[in-house]
């Protein structure tokens, strides 16, 4: 709700300047969202005194603001002018109270103003002019100490400035509690463990004169989405390698800067191929995404780090079949460039009081080594290199998919060519446990199709070479989903037309334990 200005003056001697201030208000992109002005004349006619309506108006008013100049004005019953009035009312009622003097002499002035120019000189600072121009700059400067004082706008960086109408309460301690034994862990953090959380917070420098800055709320806070509604994260799962609708997976997750982070990775690791060796070497098997862990973990950290929060967009992060896109509200920081990230640089966090925590959690490093370190590990994973830019006030990071994006940059697995050469039936150590009426040679197909990616129905019939006992084809497929070793990829509509079929974790693991002794 925007703040009254009530322009008090004798009314001729500032016509001008009155109708000025009021114009510029207005004019003005900033002023004009917190500020609208009122001047007695253009009041409408009523049947009212005029004494009654002016008074009226500076009780509705939250600011004050008065143009003493050399003239009193008109003088009442006991000797009082409007202006000291209003003057007076104004004080009464603990209005703010701006005041703003006409030229460096008081020789010239009627000795009851100068005496309201005393009076008022006593109790509040006042501030000369000798143009409207000087005038506009002078309510300008006052005005923008208003909006910072009741702290509408703010100087301090985003995450360092008080988070409005966020108490204490609404921080969850045990959160913090968390944060400090992690952060002792991960980092040699200098606080005791039974350190009390307002000292944690003090020390990371998360409270403004006792009250919980933005960041504090978005890394520790109970639901910092009531507070902070943009910085929730979105993520959708698309087929296809564009955006269309509907949309088989979509998710909005909320919580704290750490709790986001887990959520998104977790949303794209469940969806993205694992693969799983054999127990040959170890007791243990190995695995490995198609898209390193950390490669996915460093995209969305950096996403949720350093974005703008004073953006009223959020975190996307969409996966396509080809590629993973992460979309950061916000821009490079100052003096960066696309090249700068790709090689070793100063970290240069946009947002630092939330980058410590999660510096101090391991989420983060401080070296400026995260997109280096990207690119590297999808080398080594042999998948090309991410790709950054900046398009529509969004940092969009791109991490392609071992299938789909760029074949010719990426490898097959070695699993991928022993399956495709595997007999039609499986070898000895098919587990006693699997049942014996389960159509084995139709599962060996279905299983090692979808583990080169999801299929829909038409697509297995087709590849199984199913053309007219359809029935055994879903026989195999309903005694796999409820062996749990596939799954659909929208699961709340089984028959939808866009409707797959995906491995699940259980199936990669079957497949990897029924291997005639290789790796992956």
């Amino acid at each position: 709700m925007k703040q009254r200005i009530f322009i008090s003056s004798v009314q001729k001697e500032f016509a001008a300047e009155r109708q000025a201030l009021k114009a510029y208000v207005s004019g003005d992109a900033l002023l004009n969202r917190f500020f609208d002005v009122f001047l007695f004349e253009d009041s409408p006619a009523s049947d009212r005194r005029a004494d009654e309506v002016y008074l009226h108006e500076v009780a509705r008013c939250d600011i004050y603001l008065a143009l003493f100049g050399n003239e009193y004005g008109w003088e009442d019953a006991d000797g009082f002018s409007p202006t000291h009035r209003e003057f007076s009312a104004a004080s009464a009622a603990g209005k703010e109270r701006l005041i703003f003097v006409q030229g460096n002499s008081d020789d010239s002035r009627h000795p009851k103003m100068l005496n309201l120019i005393r009076t008022a000189g006593n109790e509040l600072i006042r501030r000369r002019f000798n143009s409207t121009e000087e005038l506009i700059a002078a309510v300008y400067a006052s005005l923008i100490k208003v909006l910072e004082a009741h702290e509408l706008i703010r100087f301090a960086p985003f995450d360092a400035s008080y988070c409005r109408n966020a108490t204490l309460g609404d921080l969850d301690f045990n959160k913090i509690s968390q944060f400090l034994a992690q952060a002792r862990r991960g980092r040699n953090f200098p606080l005791p463990e039974d350190t009390p959380p307002q000292d944690v917070l003090a020390h990371l420098n998360l409270l403004d004169n006792g009250r919980p800055t933005h960041a504090a709320v978005l890394l520790f806070g109970r639901q910092p989405q009531r507070f902070l509604l943009c910085s929730e994260v979105k993520c959708a799962h698309f087929h296809g390698t564009e955006v269309s609708k509907p949309i088989p997976s979509y998710q909005v997750y909320k919580g704290t800067l750490f709790e986001l982070v887990d959520q998104a990775k977790d949303f794209v690791l469940s969806k993205i191929d694992l693969w799983v060796g054999t127990r040959a070497q170890s007791a243990q098997a190995p695995t490995a995404y198609e898209i390193p862990p950390e490669v996915v973990s460093e995209a969305i950290v950096n996403a949720i780090a350093h974005r703008d929060y004073t953006s009223h967009a959020s975190v996307q992060v969409m996966l396509f079949k080809d590629r993973l896109e992460i979309w950061n509200p916000g821009g490079l920081p100052v003096g960066m460039t696309l090249e700068k990230l790709r090689g070793p640089h100063a970290s240069v966090p946009t947002n630092p009081l939330i980058a410590e925590p999660l510096y101090l959690t391991q989420y983060i490093e401080r070296m400026g080594t995260g997109i280096k370190d990207m690119i590297d590990r999808c080398r080594n994973a042999n998948l090309p290199e991410p790709e950054i830019r900046i398009d529509g006030g969004s940092w969009i990071t791109t991490v392609w998919r071992r299938s789909g994006g760029k074949p010719k940059q990426a490898t097959r697995p070695r699993l991928e060519s022993r399956l495709e050469s595997w007999p039609e039936s499986w070898p000895e150590s098919w587990p006693e446990s699997w049942p014996e009426s389960w159509p084995k040679t139709m599962t060996n197909k279905i299983l090692s199709l979808l583990y080169f990616g999801e299929r829909s129905k038409s697509e297995l019939s087709e590849r199984t070479r199913v053309t007219t006992d359809a029935n055994s084809l879903k026989q195999a497929l309903r005694q796999l989903l409820d062996g749990k070793l596939i799954a659909y990829t929208i699961p709340g509509k089984p028959t939808s037309r866009l409707q797959k079929y995906r491995l699940t974790p259980k199936g990669h693991a079957l497949l990897a334990s029924l291997q005639p002794g290789g790796k992956t």
